[in-house]
């Protein structure tokens, strides 16, 4: 089975929103930035990234009028 490599931000990143995921907390990107002691700023890319190894993906607010931005919803790794 193929191991996929991530970064040390990847790696960081991916931990916070699987850590919220866990605590029953929605991974809206301000919460997953606090959690992985990141900024916004800094955890754009390494979302991007995920979504692109097919770690994370992207879910936009069910609920019109209620939008914190979008919630990134982790994978499970093999």
């Amino acid at each position: 089975m193929q191991q996929i490599q991530l970064s040390e931000l990847e790696e960081r990143v991916y931990q916070a929103v699987y850590a919220l995921e866990t605590r029953g907390q929605v991974p809206y990107p301000a919460v997953i930035a606090e959690e992985s002691g990141l900024t916004e700023e800094q955890i754009v890319t390494p979302l991007r990234l995920l979504s692109e190894k097919n770690l994370l993906h992207r879910e936009d607010s069910p609920m019109a009028g209620l939008d914190f931005g979008p919630r990134w919803c982790a994978r499970q790794m093999a």
